[in-house]
């Protein structure tokens, strides 16, 4: 189907809406975009979105990942790793800047039709030519690359805000709006520059939080702010509460309907964690941890032995390990106490982690 993905998309979830769903019965419509993920090529009528800005980088930008080793060995770094071609677009016609994945993104450029291929040069083509003039280097270049993720990222989210509002309105107009509950998250959070880095997977809090908007008109009063550890697990409970449908006992997570409702104050009081794509893209050590309101503990293991911890109301961005300070032993006593209740509820465990890995490194023919 030609046109702009995020566009068609959109446009496909307003036509199940209209003419393919049963309009007598309660429906369920998951309306996914690709969007936030790489290479973030912007709308044609995007292209110049925020021209006119410069984009200040976040204050801890130029990390050194002092105390923090598993955090230093990453390959996510927008100096260092992100692609000048396939995630900046500088897809110089003489071919002069060569680098690792220029290939892939000639293939999506080669995928627009004339008219998309005109307007995309157009723009580009200057912003490639002063590029190559300047011969950036060092933070000059570190922070050029940053406002051009930045751009081009922002753009992509305009587009997907403008689907979002045309499926709400959908609902506003043929009398949905009050009696459909809508729910705006995603897969995980990422970083814009936070650390120096792109992409996720770290359970650091900007890729570890995750964005979640619910509207429910006849239940939730708007404005409502919920602080309660909720998890993508509980996603399925929830809808099935709503749903008016039993909840299968070996579903981990919770219906949060009454804490969004206000029914409800009591909630768990710590989330887990674990991630184990290693060795893989953007070189992110495996690990797992437990998080509560203020605290965090953090276990990075296989090729490292590394514990993390954090005081997220006096370190928010998480620049200092304090697993070693003995002002915090009564604290990270605690937290292990934490982490192994956590990893007893869900199942986890040293064992089932070396399994895992064994598995993995078998199916990517690594030698351990």
């Amino acid at each position: 189907m030609p046109g702009y993905v995020t566009n068609v998309t959109t446009d496909i979830a307003l036509n199940w809406l209209e003419n393919k769903r049963e309009k007598d019965k309660p429906f369920l419509m998951l309306y996914h975009q690709k969007a936030p993920h790489r290479t973030w090529m912007p709308e044609k009528k995007y292209l110049t979105l925020f021209d006119d800005k410069t984009f200040d980088p976040p204050a801890n930008f130029f990390d050194d990942y002092e105390g923090r080793p598993a955090a230093a060995a990453h390959e996510m770094g927008i100096y260092k790793d992100m692609d000048l071609v396939y995630d900046l677009k500088m897809l110089d016609k003489d071919g002069d800047i060569k680098t690792k994945y220029r290939g892939m993104f000639q293939k999506k450029y080669d995928r627009m039709n004339a008219e998309q291929k005109a307007a995309w040069d157009t723009y580009y083509d200057p912003i490639i030519a002063d590029f190559k003039a300047k011969k950036l280097e060092g933070k000059e270049l570190a922070l050029w690359k940053y406002n051009r993720y930045m751009h081009d990222y922002l753009r992509t989210i305009q587009s997907v805000d403008d689907g979002v509002g045309e499926v709400l309105d959908y609902l506003k107009e043929n009398g949905l709006e009050e009696n459909t509950i809508v729910v705006y998250t995603s897969d995980q959070g990422f970083y814009l520059g936070e650390h120096g880095w792109f992409d996720k997977r770290f359970m650091y809090e900007e890729s570890f939080r995750t964005p979640i908007l619910v509207k429910y008109p006849k239940e939730i009063k708007a404005g409502t702010v919920v602080n309660g550890l909720v998890q993508n697990l509980d996603f399925a409970p929830t809808f099935l509460d709503y749903a008016g449908v039993d909840i299968p006992k070996d579903i981990q997570g919770e219906s949060f309907r009454k804490l969004v409702n206000g029914e409800a104050s009591e909630w768990r009081d710590a989330i887990y964690y674990t991630y184990y794509e290693f060795p893989g893209e953007h070189h992110v050590k495996r690990h797992y941890g437990v998080r509560t309101d203020r605290y965090k503990l953090i276990h990075f293991y296989y090729d490292i032995e590394q514990w993390e911890l954090y005081d997220l109301e006096k370190d928010p961005s998480e620049m200092n390990n304090l697993y070693n300070d003995p002002a915090y032993a009564d604290v990270k006593a605690d937290m292990h106490k934490q982490l192994e209740n956590m990893r007893t509820k869900y199942g986890d465990s040293d064992e089932l982690n070396a399994s895992h890995l064994e598995r993995y490194l078998t199916a990517k023919h690594i030698k351990h």
